[in-house]
């Protein structure tokens, strides 16, 4: 066994020497003499190679797992038009071109010259006008059809790598498949031609053997008119026959591969399990192949045997059907008992979904595609957004309807807590006050549901005059999206779990290893990982910028592995991307916060073993958020930013994230040099008494 992989080992090694050689030899048998010997052995390599490509074509799954297949094509028919060069040079030499020849003329016509002329010609129709001109017009339009499709498929490949669907090296394989598709049936397209040449070229050497044999037999041999007829015409024909066979195996194969589509299971499979699919059309061909059997004249009982035979094929099919579907339900049913007494089936109802979306039984048309609802798209949509916006891979949403909620209400969960809620009127749209109004619409009042903003709803007939009034007009769908999206957005730190944490940095291993098998585990686990990105996530700052985050832990993680810490020195590294968030007109406009605030703060700071805490007088810390109020009210910004030492930072986002929850904190170490920052006020010292 291991002598004969050895040598199949180095068979393979040579074989491009091999096939030189083949083609070679080839060309030389055109114009060297063969003996009869040689000339049998060649001639029963042509049939069996025919074959063989043959049942290789109707076993294959599709048509690029023999892409050689034109190049074969073209190999074969070269090397069946030297088969008859040689026979032609045998037959009108010596008469004598061998045993295979003379069997095809004498054994398979029944040496009758005349049975034999029609037995080839038929072959030639039958491939030249059937098989060749139909495999040359289906490469033809296989060909244009896959290069018209080209530009198609190469656009839908980069924008699902653009989507992030497939990676780079998928795209990369995918785009090599069409190539090769486009070259393939570009090929077939012409090497179609050789075969249609090759039934050509048979009928012209038929032809020219007959007439040279006459004039050999009947001028140089001396034999009358009816011998050389006899002798030269069964010589031609099976000739003729021993070529044509095997051109119309190459031919039938031809047609078979650039016929074939792409499927799971090879030629016989799919004919069968297709053809044979349907037991009611064997019963009813089984009714039709009897009603024939039973006209007068028609031969009674082949018909009556077809149908016995289609008819029990049919009922066979009908009986394995609906035994395998009872079989099927007593399975799916015993599954069903033996998961219900498993103890393990009870943690199916013990699972929380990250995020849920209740709704009334009036809102089910927004989120059902057939009612026209397109809430399900929108929600595709927020995911992708959250994704580029945050860096966070938003879990599926799921949607169930609740029948205690009121009719056209909703509720937002995180992880089965409600977070928010509303109310929407369908066939109604919510027109806001942003400013600028320049006269009243009538509405039913009401509170918008991401901002609380006050509200009107009005129908479709006072739309248009909300729009001209000033008013921002928006549809239900887009209410409810856009809450959606905010809820997203304040509770993205509690949908970073550790497993997308694992996920985020299974897809930055793909282009980014080395960073990230240098800082887990070695040095941060993934729920030391998950804590920074959680604590960026709830100020919100994006995660998107992934690789800069996951160095700036590794070069900061041997110095400490607080995670407060890391959390500063990541915001550090990101100060552009932080700096740009906030930018109004190419300026950064905040508070800053007095001196005396910030010893105070600096002086209550504490490491305990659950974090940063801050320890401070209630009534300075009451007065703190009077201040801050204050200096809110006073000074208009863009966004609410308080710029502080990089040393208090973090205590005054932790004394504040309650109190102000919208309030911005900034490090001076977290603007970037090229930002232009404005003071606009300052947060005043008074000292509580």
């Amino acid at each position: 066994m291991a002598r004969s992989i050895s040598t199949m080992q180095n068979l393979a090694r040579f074989s491009d020497l091999y096939v030189v050689l083949a083609v070679v030899l080839i060309i030389v048998m055109m114009v060297l003499p063969l003996p009869t010997f040689l000339l049998d052995v060649l001639l029963a390599t042509n049939i069996s190679l025919s074959l063989l490509i043959l049942l290789i074509t109707m076993n294959i799954h599709e048509p690029l797992e023999i892409s050689v297949f034109p190049s074969l094509l073209l190999i074969t028919t070269l090397f069946r038009l030297s088969l008859n060069v040689s026979s032609t040079r045998l037959i009108l030499l010596t008469g004598d071109p061998g045993k295979i020849i003379k069997a095809f003329g004498n054994f398979v016509v029944g040496g009758n010259y005349v049975v034999g002329l029609v037995i080839f010609l038929i072959l030639v129709v039958v491939q030249f006008m059937v098989i060749t001109k139909g495999a040359e017009r289906v490469a033809e339009v296989a060909a244009r059809f896959t290069l018209d499709a080209l530009p198609g498929k190469q656009m839908s490949i980069d924008a699902d790598l653009n989507s992030g669907l497939i990676s780079e090296a998928e795209a990369r394989q995918r785009r090599v498949q069409i190539a090769r598709e486009a070259d393939f049936y570009g090929a077939m397209d012409g090497a179609s031609k050789f075969v249609k040449g090759d039934a050509i070229a048979g009928i012209i050497i038929t032809i020219i053997n007959l007439l040279g044999g006459f004039a050999i037999g009947m001028g140089q041999k001396g034999l009358s008119f009816g011998d050389a007829l006899n002798r030269y015409t069964l010589l031609s024909v099976g000739d003729g026959l021993v070529s044509q066979i095997p051109a119309l195996l190459i031919s039938t194969a031809t047609g078979i591969i650039i016929t074939r589509a792409a499927s799971e299971n090879n030629l016989g499979t799919d004919l069968t399990r297709q053809l044979f699919a349907h037991y009611r059309v064997l019963l009813t061909a089984s009714v039709v192949i009897g009603v024939f059997g039973l006209i007068p004249g028609l031969p009674t009982i082949p018909f009556l045997v077809l149908a016995i035979f289609t008819g029990s094929l049919g009922y066979g099919l009908m009986k394995v059907e609906k035994d395998a579907e009872v079989d099927q339900d007593d399975v799916l049913e015993q599954q069903q008992i033996e998961e219900a007494r498993r103890p393990e089936s009870l943690i199916s109802l013990l699972q929380v979904d990250q995020i849920e979306l209740e709704i009334g039984y009036t809102l089910i048309p927004l989120v059902d595609e057939s009612q026209g609802g397109d809430m399900l798209d929108r929600i595709s949509m927020i995911r992708r957004q959250c994704a580029l916006e945050l860096g966070l891979l938003v879990p599926v949403i799921r949607i169930r309807d609740n029948l205690q909620l009121k009719p056209d209400e909703y509720v937002l969960k995180i992880k089965g807590i409600p977070v928010g809620r509303g109310e929407l009127m369908i066939n109604h749209y919510l027109a806001m006050d942003a400013g600028g109004v320049s006269e009243t619409v009538p509405g039913i009042p009401t509170i918008e549901p991401a901002f609380g903003l006050n509200a009107l709803w009005v129908d479709a007939s006072t739309r248009e005059r909300a729009e001209y009034a000033g008013y921002t007009v928006v549809d239900p769908p887009a209410i409810l999206a856009t809450h959606l999206t905010e809820i997203i957005r304040e509770h993205s730190h509690e949908l970073l779990g550790r497993q997308e944490v694992q996920t985020l940095l299974d897809g930055a291993r793909e282009d980014y290893s080395a960073v990230v098998d240098e800082l887990v585990p070695d040095l941060l686990t993934v729920g030391e990982v998950q804590k920074v990105l959680q604590s960026l996530l709830r100020e919100g700052v994006p995660i998107r910028n992934m690789v800069t985050i996951l160095e700036t832990l590794a070069d900061m993680a041997p110095l400490t592995r607080d995670p407060d810490y890391l959390t500063e020195y990541v915001r550090e590294a990101l100060s552009r991307q932080i700096s740009q968030m906030y930018l109004e007109n190419d300026e950064l406009t905040v508070l800053t916060l007095n001196p005396q605030w910030e010893e105070q703060i600096q002086a209550g700071i504490e490491h305990t073993d659950r974090g940063l805490a801050v320890a401070m007088d209630p009534r300075i810390l009451q007065e703190l958020y009077q201040e801050l109020s204050l200096a809110l009210e006073q000074n208009l910004m863009p966004y609410p930013i308080i710029l502080v030492s990089p040393q208090i930072r973090m205590a005054l986002k932790r004394l504040t994230e309650r109190a102000v929850p919208r309030l911005i904190v900034l490090s001076y170490n977290e603007i970037s040099p090229d930002v232009q920052v404005k003071a606009v006020g300052t947060v005043r010292w008074k000292h509580a008494g």
